[in-house]
C-alpha cells in the first residue's frame, strides 16, 4: 500500500511539473511538454481574413472580408459570436475606385490610436489594382455605447491597373514611439509600407515615401509586429481562397527599423525572396494566413484563418500560442485539441 501511494505521489508530482496551467481573462491554457491544448474555439468562428484581435472593454473583437466589414465577438478568445457590420451602407467613393467590389470589403486592420478605434479595409476585385485601402473611425467597437459608430474617413493609399504595386490588406501598427505605420500590398511589386497620422489615421503628408519591404512571386497579407527593438514581418506566401487547395504558408523576417531592411533566420532579405516558414498546412488546417499577434496578460498568440478541411474548406479562425526563440524568433504552438 505504502508503494502504490508513494507511485501515485510521483506521478502526480511529474504531472504538475509537466503542465503549467495559464489562465488569461478567464480561460485556461493547459501548456504540455512544449506542445498546447487549448479549448476549442467555438460559435461563430467562420471568417477569411481575420484582423488583429483587438480588446475593448471587456470584449475582443476580429473583422474580417465581407459585405460591409464583417465582425466577430469574444469575451474569452474562446466563444465567438457574429458581431455587427462596419458599414450597413458602402461608401459612394468605393464605388468609384472599384465598381466591381460590389460592396464586399477585404482584409481588415484595427488599432486604437488617440482615443478612437481606426480601422482600415481594402477596395478591389480580383486580379486587379484598382485598389484602395479605406479608413472608418469609431471611439469605441461596443454597438451598445452612446458613442458607437463607424464615421467613413475616405481613402488612404489608392493605386491603378499602372501602378507597380497594389493597395489592399492593410496591416496597421502603433509602434513604441506613437508613431503610426501602415504595411500593405499583393503580388505585383510586393510589400509596402507608409507613415500615417496617428491622430487622424490618413497619410502623415501628401505624397508620403513609399517603402519596399518584401517580395516574392506570390505574395500578400502583411502583418507588422514590434517586440523590444525588433520589428518583424510576417506575410503568406502562396494561393488563398482555394478552400482545402490552397497553399498558403506564413512567413517571416526582421529588420532593427520598421522601414527595413527585413531579413530571414538565414540573413536573407525578404526584398531578395527571402522568409522563413512561421507555420504552414498542418493535418486538417490548410492554408494558414492573415496572421495577427495579440499579447494578453505578457502570453503572445498568433490569429489567423485556415481552410478546415473536415468542412469542405471553411474559412474558420484559430489562435495558436508563440513562444520565442533564445535568439527571438517567434514560434508557433500549434493547438491540439481534445480528440485531434
Amino acid at each position: 500500500m505504502d508503494d502504490e501511494q508513494s507511485l501515485r505521489s510521483t506521478s502526480d508530482d511529474l504531472a504538475n511539473r509537466c503542465l503549467k496551467l495559464l489562465t488569461i481573462s478567464g480561460v485556461g491554457f493547459v501548456l504540455a511538454a512544449g506542445a498546447a491544448t487549448l479549448p476549442p474555439l467555438s460559435g461563430e468562428l467562420q471568417i477569411h481574413d481575420p484582423s488583429t484581435i483587438t480588446k475593448c472593454g471587456d470584449s475582443y473583437w476580429a473583422f474580417g472580408t465581407g459585405t460591409g466589414v464583417s465582425s466577430r465577438v469574444s469575451r474569452d478568445l474562446v466563444k465567438w459570436t457574429e458581431g455587427p457590420r462596419v458599414f450597413a451602407q458602402a461608401p459612394a467613393w468605393t464605388t468609384e475606385v472599384n465598381p466591381r467590389n460590389f460592396g464586399k470589403f477585404w482584409a481588415p486592420d484595427l488599432v486604437h490610436s488617440q482615443g478612437q478605434y481606426l480601422l482600415y479595409y481594402s477596395v478591389s476585385s480580383w486580379g486587379s489594382r484598382e485598389s484602395a485601402i479605406g479608413l472608418a473611425r469609431s471611439p469605441t467597437l461596443d454597438p451598445k455605447a452612446r458613442d458607437y459608430g463607424w464615421r467613413d474617413a475616405g481613402i488612404v493609399v489608392r493605386t491603378s491597373n499602372g501602378d507597380n504595386h497594389n493597395a489592399i490588406d492593410p496591416s496597421v501598427l502603433l509602434d513604441r514611439d506613437d508613431r503610426l505605420w501602415l504595411a500593405f500590398g499583393s503580388y505585383w511589386n510586393g510589400i509596402k509600407l507608409v507613415e500615417l497620422n496617428a491622430k487622424t489615421g490618413l497619410c502623415l503628408t501628401t505624397n508620403p515615401p513609399i517603402y519596399s519591404l518584401a517580395w516574392n512571386g506570390s505574395i500578400e497579407a502583411a502583418c507588422l509586429h514590434q517586440r523590444g527593438d525588433k520589428y518583424y514581418l510576417l506575410v503568406n506566401w502562396g494561393q488563398c481562397c482555394r478552400g482545402t487547395n490552397s497553399t498558403y504558408e506564413i512567413r517571416m523576417g526582421r529588420s532593427a527599423g520598421v522601414t527595413g531592411p527585413y531579413l530571414d533566420r538565414d540573413g536573407k532579405d525578404m526584398l531578395q525572396g527571402g522568409g522563413s516558414l512561421l507555420l504552414a498546412t498542418s493535418g486538417h488546417r490548410i492554408g494558414p494566413g492573415h496572421a495577427g499577434i495579440l499579447t494578453v496578460d505578457g502570453q503572445d498568440f498568433l490569429s489567423y484563418h485556415f481552410y478546415n478541411a473536415r468542412s469542405r474548406g471553411r474559412a474558420l479562425l484559430e489562435i495558436a500560442p508563440l513562444k520565442w526563440s533564445p535568439d527571438g524568433w517567434p514560434e508557433v504552438v500549434t493547438p491540439v485539441h481534445a480528440g485531434e
